[in-house]
């Protein structure tokens, strides 16, 4: 059963990576660049800004930075628990698919940091933001998907290494979500 798994997660990383092309590829590239994502941020915190002042907008960064480094390093442990190998690693895919970037990364790619890092911030502001911004919520949500897809189309992760980031960025951003409600009502902010 994990075998048929596998093998689907891998005909469906082909058949998505594949559907590049290298006109596409400095925009996927610009997508995937963690540096890409500052703009979000300093969005999202303006907004946060305006929204709730600067003490609170303080205390949520210093709960968005252990977020992202919390759901990052659980990333580590996965990908050097399950070793599964990166595209680019995996003889049984060589020559198959496109791999974008000038290098493929760690040898390891299940969970993918990025998918979890993008749905974990995605989800905590959509929910401290939805009263006051509407949209909000569906703009981050696609954000996040852009920047999981990404990694596929560059191809450095299955499919897979992505779903399971998105749940985990979910779960890490409900857990982080309550410790901040709970640390504001007891600090009194």
């Amino acid at each position: 059963m994990l075998e048929e798994l596998i093998h689907y997660d891998k005909e469906l990383f082909l058949f998505l990576n594949n559907l590049g092309s290298s006109t596409w590829d400095a925009f996927w590239m610009m997508v995937t660049n963690k540096w890409s994502s500052i703009p979000v941020y300093l969005i999202l915190a303006f907004l946060f800004y305006r929204s709730y002042g600067l003490k609170k907008t303080l205390f949520v960064l210093v709960f968005v930075a252990l977020l992202i480094t919390a759901a990052d390093q659980l990333a580590n442990v996965f990908k050097y628990g399950f070793k599964r190998l990166r595209p680019c690693y995996d003889q049984e895919l060589n020559g198959l698919f496109r791999l974008v970037k000038d290098s493929c990364g760690g040898k390891y790619s299940y969970f993918s940091a990025h998918a979890a890092n993008s749905f974990a911030v995605a989800f905590f502001f959509s929910f401290l933001l939805k009263q006051k911004f509407k949209y909000v919520s569906y703009l981050l949500v696609f954000w996040a998907c852009l920047v999981a897809y990404s990694r596929i189309y560059i191809g450095v992760h299955f499919p897979l290494d992505i779903l399971t980031g998105a749940i985990i960025g979910l779960i890490f951003s409900v857990l982080f979500l309550k410790l901040y409600i709970f640390a504001t009502h007891k600090i009194g902010l």
